[in-house]
């Protein structure tokens, strides 16, 4: 059985970017869930509900952000080993 250090670079770049999609597509569908309980809080005048679940929502915002920053990175450094970098 290979290990991690076995396998070629650009097989080690797709497990990562596929780990940190999944991330990002499960985030963004708890934090589409997350606003729109917040909305609908916000609408019925619980406003002490909708300012955490907002603030949060950034959260989960910026973690999706350095999320896709990473898997920018690691798309770039398994491009440019594939060139003989």
């Amino acid at each position: 059985m290979p290990t991690s250090n076995d396998l070629p670079p650009q097989t080690r770049g797709l497990t990562a970017i596929a780990g940190a999609m999944s991330l990002i597509v499960i985030l963004l569908i708890v934090q589409i869930w997350l606003l729109s309980a917040a909305l609908e809080s916000f609408l019925s005048g619980k406003l002490h509900t909708a300012l955490p679940a907002a603030v949060f929502s950034g959260v989960m915002f910026l973690i999706c952000l350095g999320l896709y920053a990473f898997v920018d990175r690691v798309d770039s450094e398994v491009r440019g080993s594939g060139n003989g970098r």
